[in-house]
Order: structure tokens, then sequence, then C-alpha cells
């Protein structure tokens, strides 16, 4: 049976980096400036096709901590490796991905918003920091910067430079924390848009034909997950072709469709470029 290789410890950041991979904390080192070590000349612009997208963690199969927060590892033969010795012996900082650690860390940057958490969020583990604290959940969530005055969020996709275990008993991720990543959709705008006038033979037997078209637009609409322009678009098209020419089509019928457009989050401008464009398609 072959004898892994055996892990030297050493002081100051390796040593720290180690304890923590050693128990399961993916860890990675931070230059001066603390942010990530630069990819390598081989990885430069990801050119080595590692981490697709960035959305798993460890290193490609280069062997340097390339690859920012995705070269966050538990693999000690990697953190302690001959090839990650020159960034640990320039590191500033030691960092961690909270999301492979399976936590969330909301990152306090002033006492403003330190004051804030103590009135918002349950308590949990605190981490103190040069200028405010992290609290520290257990469970995970997409990161996200500015969430409020002095707030980050820190969990998946992101990395947290290592202060200390903290104090205090780490507690559950919170929905109130959860929210506040969660965009509000934008207020509709009232908008003024050119229906076309009458001139066409009228197809529709009944107002009920316009109206379950115009419903079933709007569901269209609304229903899109993404591509959410082309969407709007395709769906404006199809309503102005069907109804557009014979003067059934009012703009209190327009004003549903940009306001279902607006609730996806398109901006009225959008809107308006997006009819135009339909109705030069169609020749109207």
């Amino acid at each position: 049976m072959t004898q892994p290789t055996p892990i030297k410890r050493v002081s100051g950041h390796l040593r720290t980096a180690v304890d923590l991979a050693a128990g399961g904390v993916p860890v990675l080192p931070l230059r001066v400036g603390k942010a990530p070590f630069g990819n390598c000349p081989g990885c430069r612009d990801n050119a080595c096709g590692g981490r697709p997208n960035m959305k798993t963690p460890g290193p490609c199969d280069c062997p340097h901590p390339c690859h920012g927060w995705a070269a966050a590892t538990v693999n000690l033969e990697v953190v302690n490796s001959p090839d990650w010795a020159t960034a640990w012996r320039q590191a500033e900082a030691v960092a961690f991905c909270p999301g492979e650690a399976g936590v969330t860390v909301v990152d306090l940057d002033h006492a403003d918003a330190i004051a804030w958490a103590r009135r918002t969020l349950p308590t949990t583990r605190t981490v103190a920091t040069k200028r405010g604290e992290h609290w520290i959940y257990r469970g995970t969530m997409p990161s996200a910067n500015a969430v409020r005055p002095g707030v980050d969020i820190k969990s998946a996709m992101s990395y947290a430079r290592w202060l200390g275990p903290g104090t205090g008993t780490m507690t559950t991720l919170p929905d109130t924390v959860r929210s506040l990543i969660v965009k509000k959709p934008s207020p509709v705008r009232p908008v003024t848009v050119a229906v076309p006038t009458g001139g066409g033979e009228c197809r529709h037997r009944s107002p009920a034909y316009l109206e379950r078209g115009i419903a079933m637009a709007e569901q269209r609409i609304t229903a899109a997950t993404s591509s959410v322009h082309a969407t709007v678009y395709r769906t404006f098209l199809a309503v102005l072709s069907a109804h557009g020419r014979c003067g059934c089509l009012t703009d209190a019928h327009a004003a549903r469709l940009f306001a279902a457009a607006q609730t996806k989050g398109e901006s009225p401008r959008h809107c308006t470029d997006a009819w135009s464009n339909a109705r030069t398609a169609l020749g109207m």
C-alpha cells in the first residue's frame, strides 16, 4: 500500500491553512492587498479551461493556486505542495471559501452596520475585523456586495479572510439575510405607445378573443426565466401580428404588456424600443 506523502507543518500562514484544511475548511492564500493570487501564464484568462464559469472549487490541472476563490481546497497535499510554497511565502493572509465550508459570512464594515445587525439579525458566531465584524451563519446562499450600507454577503463563489474561530454559537442562516439579495421589482411607469389604428379587416369574433391573446402574452412574459429581452420582443411581435391591424388593440392593452415586461426588469425605454422594432418588422 502506498504511503501518503508526509505533511510538513511550518509556522505562519501555511500552518494555519493546513490546520483549517485538515478540519474541512477550503483555504487559499491571499497576496498583499488581501486579494487572491492571479492566474499563472497557462491559466490566464481561463485559457486552460479549468473552473468553467468558476462554479466549482479547487484548482484545475494546473498545480498553482489559480482561479481566485475557486482555488480554495481541503487537499492537504495541494496546500502543502511545492507549487503553493511561493504563494504562501508571499501571502499576507489566509482566506477560505465560506460556501464550500457550508457557511455564510455577513461582513459588517463599520459601527452603523453592526448596530443594524444587532437590531435585525439573530445572534450567531462573530469574528472581529479591523473595521467591523463578521457574523457567521450555518447554511449557504449566493454572495452579494453592498446589500445595504456597509454590509456584504460572502458565501457561494466567494472568499473571506480567516480571522480566527470567533466567539458565540453558530446559528442557522435566517431568511432575513437571504432576503437581502432579493431584488424588488422596479415600480411600473406609465408609458405612451403608438397603437396601430384601423384599416384592416377584423378577424376577431368577439372581444374575448383579443382578451385571451393579451392574457396569454402577459403570461408568456411573466414566465420568462432567461432571455427576457428576446421574449418581450417576440411577444410584442406576435401580439401586433395578430391584433395590430384591425384597430381593436388599444393603449390599455399595450400598457398591460409593458407592465408585465417591467415587472421582469425591463425599463420603459426597452419596452418602447421593442414595441417600435416589432411594428417596423411588420411594416406598421
